[in-house]
């Protein structure tokens, strides 16, 4: 099978399982809805993502056998198989089989398991076509798939107020975002007369006002789904409110994947000006303190974790504006780093938090949130699940020797390696903001293990071993990249060059 054709199933695969794992799902439970948890939608979108990691490890395969990116032309679609598609299908497709599998135990009393599965993988495929997306009409395109089935997952509780609420929010304000990513695409198109981002920056040699307005558009649109601070405001509740397998895959992947979308966009205009770098530092700034400060106030468990994402999208804004301003290819290289561990140990940390909420609420029929004294002396009871947990919290504060320590150690040498005042300043306010994360991550921690069991803790119901499998493998992750961050090369590195590329003259 050639490179090209693995590519096409690639991206094929997991859209044309979706429907076919609602189907034979749904007709399953019509036909006999007594049989709960036995639905075989679960295993077939296990079945549906392990099949698309195969052909992503066969068109890889290929990628670096020649040496050079893998294109595939339809008409005026072009997708581009490069370090940046590999390192995003491979995150979603990791973190897509993990809750998957989390989601066996989660889900298998829901009403609609077989939509949750189906929407699941068919989001893990828009986020594959969207790291694959050269040209602005189509990354608009794979944005809108994935944003579509994100909102549908947050509203999953349909009769949870509060669910409802947030699916809301967040459909009201993503939609606006797609309108400001479509004037943009517009203003670009009328400018340049084309939408292939590789024409685009060939095309753009000066800045002109269609590009800046449009550029901004872009900014805002994309924004939006990244949770750039003030954009950000959809974000606490739909990750608190969604069941804790999709808060991983939002704060994990999605908002990872709307920055990678910015990045592309941002592409095909770098060659015009350098602002959009010194753009992206300023948004670093307001996204750490922003996130920061306002998970120090919160009393739930999954909105401080949710706030503290936007936070940590900062220090990846921190990389890209570095390698985009002062072509620091170290500092892409970082924030590539950064955007995995955090997604794995951001999706730790809400799978754990799940485990507790389901078994201490939800599996009670309570769906109230999990609250900061829910989970006074959790560790006597649930070891393993505080233990995950903490190794979570305690990486995204920057904790050594944790994957998120040398991720952010990464991004922090190559601010240092520019040798500007400005940027040095920042990258010191950077790390005193690493600090300041500890002041609600630590909290946590002590709660759990230096307080008496609280009463729900008493008369929770014990953690099923679906849960506890992705928790482990993430727990590992978490430790080992920490440790040998090398062992991420081979993937960072080709990341950063297919974006430095197109910053680059």
């Amino acid at each position: 099978m050639s490179a090209t054709t693995t590519f096409i199933l690639f991206i094929a695969f997991p859209l044309v399982a979706s429907p076919i794992v609602y189907i034979i799902g749904r007709l399953y439970y019509r036909a006999d809805s007594s049989h709960v948890g036995k639905n075989p939608a679960k295993w077939l979108a296990l079945l549906s993502l392990l099949g698309s990691v195969i052909f992503l490890v066969l068109t890889a395969k290929g990628v670096f056998e020649s040496g050079k990116a893998l294109y595939y032309t339809l008409g005026d679609i072009v997708l581009r198989f490069d370090g940046i598609s590999l390192l995003l299908a491979a995150l979603a497709l990791t973190l897509g089989i993990l809750v998957t599998i989390y989601s066996f135990s989660y889900m298998d009393r829901e009403e609609g398991e077989e939509k949750f599965y189906a929407l699941l993988i068919a989001m893990v495929g828009a986020i594959s076509g969207l790291g694959c997306a050269v040209d602005l009409f189509n990354l608009w395109v794979w944005f809108e798939l994935m944003a579509v089935t994100s909102i549908l997952l947050v509203a999953f509780y349909k009769n949870q107020p509060g669910s409802l609420e947030a699916g809301v929010k967040y459909l009201v304000q993503s939609a606006v975002g797609s309108i400001f990513v479509m004037l943009g695409i517009a203003l670009v198109f009328l400018q340049v007369g084309t939408l292939n981002l590789e024409s685009i920056r060939m095309s753009v040699t000066q800045p002109t006002a269609l590009l800046l307005v449009g550029g901004a558009f872009l900014v805002i649109g994309f924004g939006v789904k990244t949770a750039l601070a003030p954009l950000h405001t959809w974000l606490p509740d739909a990750h608190s409110q969604a069941p804790s397998g999709i808060s991983a895959m939002l704060s994990g992947v999605v908002i990872e994947a709307g920055l990678i979308a910015l990045l592309r966009a941002f592409g095909g205009l770098a060659l015009g000006s350098t602002r959009w770098g010194y753009l992206l530092l300023g948004f670093a700034v307001i996204n750490m303190l922003v996130g920061n400060l306002m998970a120090l106030r919160q009393r739930e468990v999954k909105r401080i974790l949710a706030y503290s994402s936007i936070s940590h999208v900062g220090y990846m804004l921190l990389g890209f504006g570095l390698m985009i301003s002062f072509n620091s290819y170290l500092g892409g290289i970082g924030a590539s780093f950064h955007l995995i561990t955090h997604g794995l140990m951001k999706s730790l940390a809400f799978l754990a938090a799940g485990a507790l909420l389901f078994n201490l609420k939800i599996a009670n029929g309570d769906h109230s949130q999990l609250t900061v004294d829910d989970i006074n002396g959790a560790s006597k009871k649930y070891p393993l699940t505080v233990f995950a947990f903490s190794v979570a919290v305690l990486g995204l504060g920057g904790l050594p020797p944790l994957a998120g320590f040398m991720s952010k150690w990464q991004i922090f040498v190559a601010g240092a390696v520019t040798q500007n005042a400005w940027v040095i300043a920042l990258v010191i306010f950077a790390g005193l903001n690493s600090v300041l994360s500890l002041g609600y991550y630590a909290p946590l921690v002590n709660r759990m293990y230096r307080k008496n069991p609280s009463e729900i803790i008493n008369n929770g119901k014990p953690i099923s071993i679906w849960m506890y499998i992705p928790m482990v493998i993430l727990t590992l992750f978490t430790v080992i990249l920490g440790v040998l961050p090398s062992l991420m090369y081979w993937m960072t590195v080709p990341a950063c060059s297919s974006l430095f590329m197109f910053f680059t003259q």
